[in-house]
């Protein structure tokens, strides 16, 4: 068993290194690039309206964007906390932890450059994902971007068949990276941390998720999406609220930590030792896998259940895709990463990890910020990330069941849809008995191999994100009376036009 884990890593490896280090990043920052120009740096110059337009609407008693009353599909609220569960969760607490210990403070930096064009990559991607979507035998909304790869993307001039095949490839690498991002590692860290923190055995643990996550997987996508509706902005306020507290007891320490991050973003600690241009590529590396792995911009996952939504207008879920990330990169993993770098657990300005366990080694992931919040909460700090990571963990296999599932549709069909769902339950069971290392490492390779033919797609459909969005722009912000573009099908367009 040992030498088949061995070989399945040193694969992992290679492909690894090819999708993130060969291409992925470029392909990942270019995308968020020319999204962002091409749409005027929306996140920026319309930061108001798309706040006013996401989280502002919560509050608006009039808004529509909690209405439940479509049978088949989801609100809009609940498309964002269901794509929420299944981005907030280990990447925001270990996937920072290694990112700092890996890659130093200065990866804090390159997460905020990848949320940050990340946004509107995002936001490209629900744009297209709302505009292509297209209904099943149910009613239900099937959009992702295996439809507008196919459907978008294949009907350019001789691309028809190119198209198809890059759907069924991001397809298949999504039902791959649903047992990996949002199974195996998700639920491998919530057995490692409860047997740290309570010494509860690993198969007990996998035990208890498959029974409790098979109430709600089988139940489908409006079960699920009642779930975290009500768990997620439960575990992110209380989460929010543990970290300020941290925050403030260690703000003396909040200009040093500000001051590591920028400086070490681009090597300047290594100078002296001449490594620069390789200090620096690992600092980029760890800082844009996992920003990705914690916001998933890019990878063109959280679009399958923001095109479930009840919405009509493509821009209005392509803004509550700004406000995912904003929320999980942005808000969340700051938190984390200021939680870390400031309680004396890791060394600031190099990245080293201070804090040991009682074996003498130095903590790792979640052991990390567990003893960050034990600078302040004594005891009930570890017990209190334990608790968090299992939540987060427990919501993200919620949400990727959900992409799994419609990957599973567009392959197969919707018929057998609850094979796929009993399968995923059980795997549930073996994530806990894998070495963590390894079940990270396979999710990252998963993770690039969805996000290649996604950005494709996006780069390729661009100029149809940047016409819905122009229209968008002049119809709302600038009053004009200009025919909305809702649809590349002319039916859902006519449906759309008669209920807006």
């Amino acid at each position: 068993m040992n030498e088949f884990l061995a070989t399945v890593a040193n694969v992992n490896d290679v492909i690894n290194n090819f999708v993130w280090v060969k291409i992925g990043l470029i392909l990942l920052l270019g995308t968020g690039i020319i999204m962002t120009c091409l749409t005027g740096f929306f996140q920026i110059f319309h930061f108001r309206h798309w706040w006013k337009n996401t989280i502002g609407e919560l509050f608006d008693k009039n808004s529509d964007s909690k209405d439940k009353s479509d049978k088949h599909n989801i609100s809009q609220f609940q498309s964002l906390c269901t794509a929420l569960a299944a981005t907030v969760g280990v990447g925001n607490i270990a996937g920072v932890a290694s990112a700092i210990a890996a890659g130093g403070a200065g990866s804090i930096f390159w997460m905020w450059v990848a949320a940050f064009f990340g946004m509107m990559t995002n936001y490209s991607e629900n744009v297209l994902g709302i505009y292509y979507r297209r209904k099943n035998d149910r009613g239900e909304w099937c959009g992702g971007a295996m439809y507008y790869l196919r459907d978008g993307l294949g009907k350019h001039k001789n691309c028809k068949k190119l198209g198809s095949i890059l759907a069924v490839l991001f397809a298949v690498f999504c039902l791959l990276a649903s047992f990996g991002i949002g199974n195996l590692s998700q639920n491998n860290t919530i057995a490692v941390n409860l047997n740290a923190a309570f010494s509860i055995p690993t198969w007990l643990t996998g035990l208890g998720i498959v029974l409790v996550a098979g109430m709600v997987i089988i139940g489908g996508i409006k079960r699920i999406a009642a779930v975290t509706e009500k768990v997620v902005p439960l575990m992110v306020a209380l989460y929010i609220i543990g970290a300020l507290i941290i925050f403030f007891a260690n703000i003396e320490n909040a200009g040093l930590v500000f001051k590591s991050i920028f400086g070490c973003a681009f090597g300047i600690k290594a100078v002296e030792g001449g490594f620069v241009g390789i200090t620096v590529k690992s600092v980029i590396t760890w800082g844009f896998k996992r920003g990705v792995f914690s916001n998933e911009a890019g990878l063109g996952s959280s679009v399958m259940v923001h095109s479930c939504s009840n919405v009509r207008e493509p821009v209005r879920q392509g803004m509550w895709g700004i406000f995912e990330v904003f929320a999980d990169t942005i808000v969340v993993c700051t938190l984390t990463a200021f939680v870390i770098l400031s309680s004396g657990v890791v060394d600031p300005a190099t990245g080293t990890v201070l804090a040991v366990g009682a074996d003498g080694v130095a903590l790792e992931k979640t052991a990390l910020v567990g003893a960050a919040f034990s600078t302040v909460f004594g005891k009930f700090g570890a017990g209190f990330i334990a608790l968090a990571v299992m939540l987060f963990a427990f919501s993200t296999t919620l949400g990727w069941s959900v992409y799994g599932s419609k990957a599973w549709e567009y392959l197969f069909g919707r018929e057998s849809v609850i094979g796929y769902k009993i399968f995923f339950v059980m795997m549930c069971f073996v994530g806990p008995q894998l070495t963590s290392s390894l079940a990270w490492d396979i999710s990252d390779s998963f993770n690039g191999m969805m996000m290649i033919p996604n950005l494709i797609g996006v780069l390729v459909l661009s100029p149809e994100v940047y016409k819905i969005t122009k229209n968008y722009v002049a119809r709302h912000l600038h009053g004009k009376d200009e025919k909305p573009i809702l649809s590349n099908f002319k039916d859902v367009q006519e449906d759309m036009e008669k209920i807006l």
